[in-house]
C-alpha cells in the first residue's frame, strides 16, 4: 500500500464527510483495525496530524496506534510520540515461534520484548500485548509459558482474544479437513481460567470480558464503544456510530480509495437501531464489562439461578456483573435477559 497515494484517500474521505463542518475535539483517537504502523514513523505521524485537523484531541486525549513488533523501530516511536501518539498496542499473539510462524507473523518472540523495550526507551509508557488462546490442540502451545512470559514484560494493559473457527478461512478448512484439531470448550475455558487467575492474582483489573489493566490504565477508546459512545469510523471497512445509526466504508482497499479520491463518501451500507436493537446491545454491552448492567424489577427472576451457580453477582449499587465464570457463557446469559426484557 503506498502511503502518499493512502494518506492522500484519507484526506478526500475527511474532506467528503466532515470538511464543510466546525473540527470536533475528541477524548480518543484510535489508529487501528489493521496494521497502520506499516506506513511507519513519518507516514504515521502524518496520518495523526491529517485527522487531528478535523477531530483534535482534547487535552489529556488518549491517541493509540496499533502496531506490529517488528515496525516499532527507535526512530518510528519518536516520530509517533511528536505527532501526539501516547498509547500503543502491539499485536503479539504468543511466544511461541513455531506457533507465530504457523500464524503467518512476520515477528518472533525476541521481537515482542525487543519493541515493549523500543517503546520505553522513547518514551512511551501505556503499552498494551494483544495475545490469544485457545488454539488447535494439535501445536502444543504451552499457554502457561505464554501468561508468564507476557507478565514478565509488566505491560499495562493486555487484551486476551480466544481463537474462534469460521467456515470458509484456511483455518476452517484445515479443521474440516482434519488437518488442525479444534480446542475443545474445556480447553478453551481453562484457557481462560487460567489467563484471568494469573493476571488478577498479578495485579491486573479484569475489567472487560478480553481486557486486563493496571489501576488507571484501562483504554478509554474501547470503554467507549462499550458505553455505546458515537464514534467516527475511517478508512477502508471502518464502521461508524452516531448514537441512532451505524455505518460501514467499503471493505477492499481499493474500493475505499478509489471512491474517495472521486470525492464519493466510501459508505457500503447502514442500519438504524431499532428499539430492539438498542435493548439487545445494552443487555449484551453492560454484561461484558465490569460496569455491569442496572437491573430492572423484574430481572431477578432471571438472574436468581446465575448467581446460584456464580455466574454473575449484583452489587450494592443494583448492578449485574458477570464473573469469569459467566463471561464464558456471556452470549447465552445476555440472550436470555434481553428475551426476558423484550416480553
Amino acid at each position: 500500500m503506498p502511503v502518499d497515494e493512502y494518506l492522500a484517500a484519507l484526506e478526500a474521505e475527511l474532506q467528503v464527510r466532515f470538511g464543510g463542518q466546525e473540527p470536533r475535539e475528541v477524548d480518543t483517537l484510535y489508529f487501528g483495525g489493521g496494521t497502520p504502523s506499516r506506513l511507519g514513523g513519518d507516514g504515521l505521524a502524518r496520518a495523526v496530524a491529517l485527522v487531528a485537523r478535523f477531530f483534535p484531541p482534547a487535552p489529556g486525549a488518549e491517541v493509540t496506534v496499533e502496531a506490529n513488533p517488528e515496525d516499532v523501530t527507535p526512530y518510528a516511536a519518536e516520530a509517533w510520540i511528536r505527532a501526539g501518539v501516547n498509547r500503543i498496542s502491539l499485536g503479539s499473539q504468543t511466544f511461541d515461534d513455531r506457533v507465530l510462524a504457523w500464524m503467518h507473523r512476520t515477528h518472533d518472540a525476541e521481537a515482542i520484548g525487543a519493541a515493549v523495550t523500543t517503546a520505553r526507551a522513547a518514551g512511551l509508557r501505556d503499552i498494551s500485548l494483544d495475545f490469544i488462546f485457545a488454539l488447535p490442540e494439535n501445536l502444543d502451545r504451552n499457554f502457561q509459558n505464554d501468561v508468564k512470559r507476557l507478565l514478565e514484560l509488566n505491560p499495562d494493559h493486555v487484551s486476551l482474544y480466544g481463537l474462534t473457527i469460521e467456515p470458509r478461512t484456511p483455518l476452517g478448512r484445515w479443521v474440516a479437513d482434519g488437518q488442525a484439531i479444534e480446542q475443545p470448550e474445556d480447553g478453551y475455558e481453562a484457557d481462560f481460567l487460567l489467563a484471568h487467575e494469573t493476571l488478577t492474582a498479578a495485579g491486573y483489573d479484569h475489567y472487560e470480558v478480553s481486557n486486563y489493566a493496571r489501576p488507571g490504565r484501562q483504554a478509554r477508546h474501547n470503554s467507549a464503544y462499550w458505553a455505546m459512545v458515537p464514534y467516527v469510523g475511517l478508512g477502508p471497512a471502518a464502521h461508524g456510530f452516531d448514537g441512532n445509526d451505524r455505518r460501514w466504508n467499503a471493505r477492499a482497499y481499493s474500493a475505499w480509495r478509489d471512491l474517495a479520491l472521486a470525492r464519493t463518501d466510501p459508505v457500503e451500507g447502514s442500519e438504524h437501531l431499532t428499539d430492539d436493537n438498542r435493548l439487545a446491545e445494552l443487555v449484551y454491552l453492560g454484561l461484558r464489562s465490569t460496569v455491569g448492567l442496572p437491573l430492572l424489577p423484574g430481572d431477578r427472576a432471571v438472574v436468581a439461578p446465575w448467581e446460584a451457580a456464580g455466574w454473575a453477582e449484583i452489587g450494592a449499587d443494583g448492578r449485574l456483573r458477570c464473573t469469569a465464570l459467566g463471561w464464558l457463557r456471556l452470549d447465552s446469559l445476555a440472550a436470555a435477559l434481553t428475551h426476558h426484557r423484550s416480553r
